[in-house]
């Protein structure tokens, strides 16, 4: 008898031990509330290399693997939390070019500031009269969509005359790129130069320049892509592998894109039409399709980033004095929207929009826009309260 009110004890004590450990248990966050994760449909070899290089994207770099001498940060994750936005406390400085001539301070530090340096050297400081502008880094999901939107696309997409009289002029960044790069498929050139996509401005080529030129001049990282220590310039052996470079890279074109939110509320739906209406649809393209793809689970895919990957003139109020590459100074990329009800996630609770951080609210970067989004701003301006209200709860279901 006494053995059976032990047991019967003890299946008490294990059932209110499991009640309360369910009690306690955090409920796993919806897919459409993060970021990280991969696209769906890859092999069993892809979704392998993915794992290598989410694993790589929060490595941490130390002295003795060649972090440094000088730098930014020890680790992708540092810039892109979560695989979203940074923030202004992790911003990073670009200088030395203020036209298409090219950077005129390479030998003073260009094209990057790092301020930062490890123990027995000197953090840089910015050169006397070098334009420059400040930027927070982007967020890193569905990238591999947006590699893989064919250039003929990109360049039926432009207006560089505004041919059809709405003000937007909207033009692909054709640009030099590096040797190491492999071309797109059906990629187009013109006058030697290949159209760009990634980056602030548009600068970089493809996800294996942008990778591993954040390695060398985030992390003074050099590898077989970009062998050139940011300090001294010369050319040094790898401190990062080749399979580490091509694993991120993989991961970065394998991340799934951000699902969005709450589509099926009323002032959703209404802030949609409105974004239309007030002509943000014509950058902020909410709809592009994939050409071919190397990674069958993204090619010739429809999918939804609001973007248009052009350049744009923005107006005076952001034009910094320093461009990359052939953009102009007063140029930037059209930033894809998706995610965008996320970033707070990324930034502390708190949000920073804009290429440099500059505004802490929706509503604010709205009010920013200039040049060709001139009309767009003065649209928004004239919405009623509601209106407004239903527009911004659109773009925080992005």
């Amino acid at each position: 008898m006494k053995s059976i009110i032990n047991i019967c004890f003890l299946a008490f004590l294990i059932l209110g031990f499991l009640v309360s450990c369910e009690e306690g248990l955090i409920d796993a966050p919806q897919e459409n509330e993060i970021l990280d994760g991969p696209i769906e449909g890859l092999t069993t070899a892809q979704q392998i290399q993915f794992l290598n290089g989410d694993l790589a994207f929060s490595d941490v770099f130390t002295i003795d693997e060649g972090l440094g001498p000088i730098f930014i940060a020890n680790q992708c994750l540092s810039c892109h939390p979560g695989d979203g936005r940074g923030s202004p406390f992790v911003r990073f400085t670009r200088f030395g070019q203020s036209d298409s001539s090219g950077n005129q301070f390479l030998d003073l530090g260009g094209p990057q500031l790092q301020h930062k340096a490890i123990p027995g050297f000197q953090p840089e400081e910015l050169p006397d009269g070098a334009p420059f502008a400040d930027f927070i880094a982007p967020p890193v999901t569905g990238l591999g969509f947006l590699d893989a939107v064919s250039d003929a696309d990109l360049i039926a997409l432009s207006d560089p005359n505004d041919s059809n009289g709405d003000g937007i002029s909207g033009v692909p960044h054709w640009n030099s790129i590096p040797d190491y790069v492999s071309l797109r498929p059906n990629s187009v050139q013109q006058n030697g130069m290949y159209i760009s996509r990634f980056g602030k401005k548009a600068n970089s080529y493809d996800l294996l320049q942008q990778t591993a030129g954040a390695y060398n001049q985030d992390m003074g990282v050099t590898s077989l892509f970009e062998p050139h220590d940011p300090l001294t310039g010369l050319e040094e052996d790898p401190e990062v592998s080749t399979q580490v470079i091509n694993d991120v890279v993989a991961y970065l074109k394998t991340l799934k894109e951000p699902i969005p939110r709450d589509q099926n509320d009323p002032d959703v739906i209404v802030g949609k039409e409105l974004f239309t209406q007030i002509q943000c649809a014509v950058c902020h393209i909410p709809t592009l399709q994939t050409g071919f793809s190397p990674i069958e689970a993204i090619s010739f895919k429809e999918f939804h980033p609001y973007t248009d990957l052009l350049l744009h003139d923005m107006g005076a109020g952001l034009d910094d004095g320093y461009t990359e590459g052939y953009a102009e100074t007063y140029e930037w990329r059209t930033p894809p929207l998706w995610g965008l009800g996320l970033a707070r996630d990324a930034q502390g609770g708190q949000l920073f929009l804009m290429h440099d951080g500059r505004a802490t609210s929706i509503e604010e970067a709205i009010l920013l826009h200039g040049g060709e989004a001139e009309q767009s701003k003065n649209n928004f301006i004239q919405l009623s309260e509601l209106e407004k209200e239903q527009l911004l709860k659109f773009l925080e279901s992005l």
